[in-house]
C-alpha cells in the first residue's frame, strides 16, 4: 500500500499542472451547465413552453421506449401538399422575437433588470403581483402609462383566471359521436396504427381528458392513450376485430392515476365529440335561374400609393358591385384624396371609423368586423364581402368572379394552413397572449386555448357570405362568438384564424370551402427576416412583390379557382402590373401616354399623420431656394406643397418638389412649380481589386427592406435621426464560381474625421449577383455634415462613398426652434472610437480635426438665414436639379408648362386616374 501511495504522489507531483487544468475545465463545464439550466426560455420555448419542448420533439414519430412505429398523416382531412399560403406562415419555431429578457438596461442612468417590475416608476399600482416574465418585460418596455396599465390589467386577469373561458360550445353537427365516450381497449400494431392522424408524448400529464382535448382541438374524431404517456389522434373508426378485454389497458396515466392509459401496443380509444370534417368542393357553373351575386369589396388600405388604388378600382369597378374603403387612421394623404370618390360614385364609400392596423395587430380583426357591421346596416344589397388591400390585383375578370360566387352562393371561402394543427398553433403564437397598445403587439405570456372547439386558420384574405357575416358580427347572444372574440382580441394575426375557427365550430361548418381565391408570392428566404420586430414581439413573414420573373406563376392561375394575386407595388415594379392588365383586358393603345411612368407622394403639407420626414422637408425647401437663386432673384420660393417619387421604366429617375412660387413682393402673382431632382453621392472604387470591380450601385440610404432588397428612402434625404445603411450590389464574378466568405469591414467616418462606427459584413459569396447591406450604429443625433463610408477587405480599401447628413430646418414638420436647432444640429461627438490603433490610419490627424470640430460648433449655433445658407451649401453638393416646370406661365421666364412635361405629376396619367367608369383605357 505504501508503494502505491508513493507512486500516486510521484505521478501527482509530476503532472500536477495537467491535473489542475483538468479540474478547472470540469468545474467550468459544471458551472456553465448550471447556468444554462437556469436561463429563462424565450421564443419557441418561452417561459411556460418547457412542457411543449419536451414532448413536441417526438411528435409525428414513434417513441423509442418500446419501438412503436406508424405513419403520421396530416390532421383534419387537409391536403398534404403545400399551398401558397402554407409556405408563408410565421416561422417562429426557428425565428422568435428575442425581446429583452433578464438583462440590465440603463434607464435614467440607473441599471435595471427587465424581468423585475419597477413599481416605483409606475404611475399606478398593478391589481396583482405579476409573475409572468414576458408581462413584466412588456410593461417595462411600453412607452405610455396607459399602455403599461393596460398590459398589467390583462396580465392580472389572466393570473386570476378571469379572462378566458375554459370551455366553449360547438354547434357544428356531430352526427352520432358523443364527447368523451369511451370505446374500449384496442390492439395496436407497429406498422399499422389504429389512429394514424397525429401522435405526441405527454410524459408528465397524459390522461384521456388531455388527449381528447388536443385531438378535438386538432379536428380529429378519435383520441387514444397508450403506453401510459402516449396520445394518438385519428379519424378512422377502430375495427371491432382489434377489440381487447379492458384489463389489457392497465397502465396508469401520469396526469390522472385513477384512469388507465393503454398498455403495450394496447390503446384506450375515445370519441372527441365531433364528426370528420371535410371542406366543401366548389362548383364551377351557376345553376339556371339563380340570381347573380353582388359583391361588396372591402378595401383595407395603407401607405401612399394613391394611383395604384385608382388602378385597382379601375380593374374591379362595376355599378353592380360595391366598394367599402377603410384607410388606416395614420394615413391622412390617402384618406383625403379618396374621399373625392364618394361624390362621383354612389357605390363607393369610405368608413369614418378608422383603426391603426399595425402588422399582426388585434386591431385588424376589429377593423374588419366594424366595417362588416357598417356594411350590414347600409342600404347596399350585397351577397358577399371580399377583403383586399392596395397590394392586391385581379388575375381574372370580375364577371368570372361573380359567376363563380353565384355557383357557390352561401358558401364561405377561407384558406386553411394545410399542416398539423398543433404545429400551426405554436408557429402562429395562438398559445400566447398578446396585448396591443402604443401601436405595438406585446407578448405577455402563455395561455391554454379553451376545450370544446377545433382550432383552424391560415390566410386572412376571405370571401364571406352575407348570412355568415351577419352571424359573426353579432357576439352578444352567442357564447361561442363571445368566447372566441375574447381570445382573438389578444391574439397575434387574429384575422388569420378567427373566421376559420368560427366556421369550423358553428352551424355554418358545412359552408367551408378551403380557398381564399388568392395566389400569394411567398419567398421564405427573403420574406421571413423578422422585419416587424419594431411593432410586434414575434418574428413574422411577408410575401414578396411580383416581378416579371414571376410571370409564369400568374399565368398558372388561369386554370385554377384563383381570382386575385398579391403583392404588387408599382414603386418596386410597375412592368408586371402593365403585363397583367394587358393579359386581362387586352393591349393598351400604342399612343397611351405615361404608360411606363409612376408617381407616388412622399410628403404633403396638409398631412398631420404620419409625421413629416424632417430631413426630406429640409432638403426639399433648400432645393426651392437653390433653384430660385438660379433665376437672379426674380422667383420667390414659397412653401413646399408636395414631394413625389418619380419612376420611369421601373427605374428611379428622381423626386419632384412641388412648391409655391411668386414673382411679385406681395405674392399676388404666383403659381405652383415643380423641379425634378436627382440625388447623388460621390462613390469611388479601386479597380485593382477583383472585388471592387464587381461592386455596383453603392449608396447610403435608410429604411432598408430586406424582403425586396432595396432602400425605401429613394431621395436619400438623411438627417440626425436617420438610420443610415450602406447598400451595394455584387455582379457576377468573371472567375470560376466557388463559395467563399467575404469578411468586409465598413468604417463610418464623421465630418470631423473621427470614426463614428465600425460595421462587420460577412458575405457568403458564390460568385453570383447579390445585394448586400451594412447598417451603421451611429450615435444620435448624428453629427450633420459630409460623412464618408469606407469598405475594406483585409484592411485594404475597396470602395468609398461620401454622403450627407443634413442639418435640420424643420422639426415635426414645423420650422425648428432656435433651442431645438442648436441641440440637434450639434450632433453627437465620436471621440471614443477615433483612437482605435487598428484603424488609426483612417482618422484625420489632430491638427486637421480640430479646425473641423470648431467649424461644426460654429455652424451648429446658426439659425434663420444663416442656417439656411449652411444647409443650402451642403444640399447643393448632393442633389442635382435636372428640370423644372410651372403650372402657369411666368413672365419673362421660359419655363415649360407642367401639363406638357412628361415627368411632371400634372402630366396626364389615364391608367391611374379616378375615371372608373371604364375598367381600363385599353381598346
Amino acid at each position: 500500500m505504501a508503494i502505491i501511495e508513493t507512486l500516486a504522489g510521484r505521478w501527482l507531483r509530476r503532472y500536477r499542472v495537467f491535473f489542475l487544468l483538468g479540474l478547472l475545465i470540469i468545474s467550468l463545464q459544471v458551472f456553465l451547465a448550471y447556468k444554462s439550466l437556469k436561463l429563462p426560455l424565450f421564443g419557441a420555448q418561452s417561459s411556460g413552453d418547457e412542457h411543449y419542448a419536451h414532448h413536441v420533439a417526438s411528435e409525428g414519430r414513434a417513441p423509442s421506449s418500446h419501438q412503436h412505429g406508424g405513419k403520421v398523416a396530416r390532421p383534419g382531412g387537409h391536403a398534404s401538399a403545400q399551398t401558397d399560403e402554407e409556405d408563408g406562415h410565421n416561422s417562429n419555431s426557428n425565428l422568435i422575437s428575442k425581446h429583452p429578457g433578464p438583462r440590465e438596461v440603463v434607464a435614467g442612468g440607473v441599471k435595471k433588470q427587465q424581468h423585475k417590475l419597477h413599481l416605483d416608476d409606475l404611475p399606478f399600482s398593478p391589481p396583482c403581483s405579476i409573475h409572468s416574465r414576458e408581462a413584466i418585460s412588456a410593461i417595462n418596455r411600453a412607452r405610455t402609462p396607459d399602455c403599461k396599465q393596460h398590459i398589467a390589467n390583462i396580465s392580472c386577469a389572466i393570473q386570476d383566471g378571469q379572462l378566458y373561458s375554459t370551455w366553449l360550445p360547438s354547434s357544428c353537427p356531430r352526427g352520432h359521436h358523443l364527447p368523451n365516450r369511451a370505446l374500449g381497449c384496442f390492439r395496436d400494431e407497429k406498422k399499422y396504427r389504429i389512429l394514424s392522424g397525429y401522435y405526441t408524448n405527454f410524459k408528465g400529464n397524459n390522461s384521456p381528458a388531455s388527449c381528447i382535448k388536443m385531438c378535438l382541438q386538432s379536428g380529429f374524431v378519435y383520441a387514444g392513450v397508450q403506453y401510459s404517456t402516449e396520445c394518438f389522434c385519428g379519424n378512422d373508426e377502430p375495427p371491432a376485430a382489434a377489440k381487447l378485454p379492458d384489463p389489457s389497458c392497465n397502465m396508469k396515466c401520469p396526469g390522472d392515476a385513477r384512469e388507465a392509459c393503454g398498455g403495450y401496443f394496447a390503446v384506450n380509444i375515445y370519441e372527441t365529440g365531433i364528426q370528420k370534417f371535410s371542406a366543401q368542393v366548389a362548383q364551377l357553373i351557376p345553376k339556371n335561374g339563380v340570381p347573380r351575386v353582388r359583391i361588396a369589396f372591402l378595401l383595407t388600405l395603407n401607405g401612399r400609393a394613391l394611383r395604384q388604388v385608382h388602378r385597382l378600382l379601375k380593374a374591379l369597378y362595376s355599378p353592380h358591385n360595391f366598394f367599402y374603403i377603410h384607410v388606416d387612421s395614420r394615413q391622412d394623404y390617402l384618406f383625403r384624396n379618396l374621399l373625392r370618390l364618394e361624390s362621383k360614385y354612389p357605390n363607393i364609400q369610405l368608413t369614418r371609423r378608422r383603426f391603426s392596423t399595425i402588422w399582426g395587430g388585434a386591431s385588424l380583426l376589429q377593423m374588419l368586423l366594424s366595417s362588416m357591421r357598417e356594411l350590414l346596416t347600409s342600404t347596399w344589397q350585397w351577397d358577399y364581402v371580399i377583403n383586399l388591400s392596395e397590394s392586391d390585383f385581379p388575375v381574372k375578370s370580375v364577371d368570372k368572379l361573380v359567376d363563380f360566387l353565384t355557383a357557390n352562393r352561401g358558401m364561405n371561402f377561407v384558406k386553411s394552413h394545410g399542416r398539423e394543427v398543433q404545429r400551426f398553433i405554436q408557429k402562429q403564437g395562438l398559445d400566447k397572449t398578446f396585448v396591443e397598445c402604443d401601436t405595438h403587439m406585446w407578448r405577455v405570456g402563455d395561455r391554454e386555448l379553451p376545450h370544446g372547439v377545433q382550432i383552424d386558420g391560415g390566410s386572412d384574405w376571405i370571401a364571406l357570405s352575407r348570412d355568415f357575416v351577419a352571424y359573426v358580427t353579432d357576439e352578444e347572444e352567442d357564447e361561442l362568438l363571445g368566447g372566441l372574440m375574447t381570445i382573438f382580441r389578444h391574439t397575434l394575426l387574429p384575422a388569420e384564424s378567427f373566421f376559420h375557427t368560427v366556421l369550423r365550430n358553428s352551424h355554418f361548418c358545412h359552408t367551408y370551402i378551403d380557398n381564399n381565391l388568392h395566389v400569394t408570392n411567398w419567398k421564405r428566404r427573403l420574406g421571413c427576416k423578422c422585419q416587424y420586430k419594431h411593432v410586434v414581439d414575434w418574428c413574422g413573414c411577408s410575401p414578396n412583390d411580383f416581378k416579371p420573373d414571376d410571370w409564369p406563376r400568374l399565368q398558372a392561375t388561369e386554370a385554377k379557382q384563383l381570382f386575385f394575386a398579391r403583392k404588387f407595388e408599382p414603386i418596386v415594379n410597375q412592368g408586371i402590373i402593365v403585363q397583367l392588365e394587358e393579359w386581362l383586358f387586352g393591349p393598351y393603345p400604342a399612343d397611351t401616354i405615361n404608360l411606363n411612368r409612376y408617381w407616388q407622394s412622399a410628403y404633403h403639407y396638409l398631412d398631420r399623420s404620419p409625421p413629416a420626414d424632417d430631413a426630406l422637408l429640409t432638403v426639399a425647401a433648400s432645393l426651392t431656394r437653390i433653384n430660385a437663386r438660379k433665376h437672379e432673384g426674380i422667383l420667390l420660393p414659397g412653401k413646399v406643397v408636395d414631394v413625389l417619387l418619380f419612376m420611369e421604366d421601373d427605374d428611379f429617375r428622381g423626386f419632384i418638389v412641388q412648391h409655391e412660387i411668386s414673382w411679385s413682393t406681395d405674392d399676388t402673382e404666383s403659381s405652383l412649380m415643380e423641379i425634378l431632382v436627382k440625388p447623388t453621392q460621390a462613390v469611388q472604387t479601386t479597380k485593382t481589386s477583383p472585388l471592387s470591380r464587381r461592386i455596383r450601385n453603392l449608396e447610403v440610404s435608410s429604411e432598408y427592406d430586406q424582403k425586396e432588397q432595396l432602400g425605401r428612402n429613394y431621395p436619400r434625404a438623411l438627417g440626425p435621426n436617420s438610420d443610415p445603411v450602406l447598400i451595394f450590389r455584387l455582379t457576377q464574378s468573371t472567375t470560376d464560381n466557388h463559395t467563399a466568405v467575404l469578411n468586409l469591414t465598413v468604417l463610418w467616418i464623421d465630418p470631423t474625421g473621427n470614426i463614428g462606427d465600425i460595421s462587420e459584413l460577412h458575405i457568403d459569396d458564390t460568385g453570383g449577383t447579390s445585394v448586400n447591406f451594412a447598417k451603421g450604429t451611429l450615435r444620435k443625433p448624428i453629427m450633420p455634415g459630409i460623412w464618408t463610408v469606407k469598405v475594406l477587405l483585409k484592411k485594404t480599401t475597396v470602395a468609398v462613398c461620401r454622403f450627407l447628413i443634413t442639418p435640420l430646418q424643420y422639426s415635426a414638420g414645423e420650422v425648428i426652434s432656435t433651442e431645438r436647432a442648436r441641440k440637434i444640429n450639434r450632433g453627437t461627438p465620436n471621440e471614443a472610437l477615433h483612437a482605435t490603433s487598428e484603424w488609426i490610419s483612417h482618422v484625420l490627424p489632430t491638427e486637421e480635426r480640430l479646425p473641423l470640430e470648431e467649424k461644426l460648433q460654429e455652424d451648429s449655433r446658426k439659425t434663420g438665414r444663416e442656417l439656411e445658407q449652411w444647409i443650402d451649401n451642403l444640399v447643393g453638393q448632393f442633389f442635382i436639379i435636372r428640370e423644372m416646370c410651372s403650372q402657369h406661365p411666368i413672365p419673362q421666364q421660359h419655363v415649360d408648362r407642367c401639363e406638357d412635361t412628361a415627368w411632371s405629376s400634372f402630366a396626364p396619367d389615364p391608367k391611374s386616374d379616378d375615371n372608373l367608369h371604364v375598367s381600363s383605357v385599353k381598346t
